[in-house]
């Protein structure tokens, strides 16, 4: 009987323990779950004081990952990325037969596939050398049957683009009928949380890249050919502050749109593509200059220029705004 007893006041202790060690842990959970919160609202809290750094002097949207970009005077902001109607960035990938997305990095010449929309941005016109233009109904797309594409790993909603318009690009880019295939993303949200919730549609990293030209023109004078801010790929290109002063501003704000900086632009081998050309310079320039001078030891060996932004307050950016950053 005492034997039987202790057994029970032992299982009730035991079990009694377990219910203060459950609530402890739960507590601790609350407790951490709560803290992350109040930081993040914190860490998406805009600065009460902005310093003026100088003023919008580039805007640039790229409708087709990898490919050329329509330069603008004004665009609106949403956490999809830079948009007005259907013109929006990124919002289309080239894939192979698979999914799969294709970039530059492999074909160069993607780059001088030139995008154009018509005046109420519903449809976009392709040309390229060589070939003859080829238009898209984008808005048309929307309706269209969904099909998964892949994007660094991710799986992702895509609309394919038709037969005509993948036998243009193969064409184009392969020199056959049949190999690429165009996929449109037709959601007003990101569907991918790889990185943060800043990643827009198609984009490698966030929905926002922001370049300063005294850094583009710092870097020229390294270099025996000079090479102009597009060669990196900028929705916004900031005119008076001095060489690599975006590095240290946390909080950006154009007119009245707001955004949070998220990281370091690093770079890789797209650098060495010349826009204008489609082709990869064969010495390795300017990403092999850049990585002299620009690494940033804890990120790797990529070096790092221009920043990466989330938008936290939407609105409209247009040529010639002021540009204010936070720290």
């Amino acid at each position: 009987m005492l034997s039987k007893l202790i057994e029970e006041f032992s299982a009730a202790s035991a079990s009694k323990q377990a219910l203060l060690v459950a609530a402890g842990v739960g507590t601790v959970a609350a407790t951490a779950v709560g803290a992350y919160y109040v930081k993040k609202r914190i860490d998406n809290t805009p600065p009460k004081q902005w310093r003026r750094a100088g003023e919008i002097n580039e805007i640039f949207v790229y409708p087709i990952k990898s490919c050329g970009p329509i330069k603008v005077s004004r665009i609106g902001c949403s956490m999809l990325g830079p948009q007005r109607q259907m013109l929006r960035d990124r919002i289309f990938m080239v894939t192979n037969e698979d999914g799969k997305f294709v970039t530059a990095r492999q074909k160069p010449k993607m780059v001088l596939i030139r995008p154009q929309f018509d005046a109420s941005f519903a449809r976009m016109t392709l040309s390229a050398p060589g070939m003859d233009d080829i238009t898209i109904d984008v808005k048309a797309l929307l309706d269209g049957p969904q099909a998964n594409g892949v994007v660094w790993g991710e799986t992702v909603p895509t609309v394919d683009c038709g037969d005509d318009v993948a036998r243009w690009f193969s064409t184009y880019i392969l020199g056959t009928d049949k190999g690429y295939r165009l996929k449109f993303y037709p959601l007003n949200e990101t569907s991918r949380k790889r990185s943060n919730e800043d990643t827009g549609s198609l984009q490698d990293e966030t929905s926002y890249m922001l370049f300063n030209t005294a850094t583009v023109e710092d870097l020229n004078t390294r270099l025996d050919q000079k090479v102009t801010a597009l060669q990196f790929r900028p929705n916004f290109v900031v005119k008076g502050p001095p060489a690599y002063a975006e590095d240290n501003w946390r909080w950006v704000k154009i007119g009245n749109t707001v955004f949070r900086y998220v990281k370091p632009c690093l770079r890789c081998v797209f650098t060495n593509i010349d826009p204008a050309k489609g082709i990869s310079n064969q010495e390795g320039q300017p990403l092999k200059t850049l990585k002299g001078y620009r690494k940033i030891p804890a990120l790797g060996e990529s070096p790092a220029f221009g920043i990466h932004l989330g938008l936290r307050k939407a609105g409209e950016v247009s040529l010639g705004d002021p540009v204010y950053y936070g720290c």
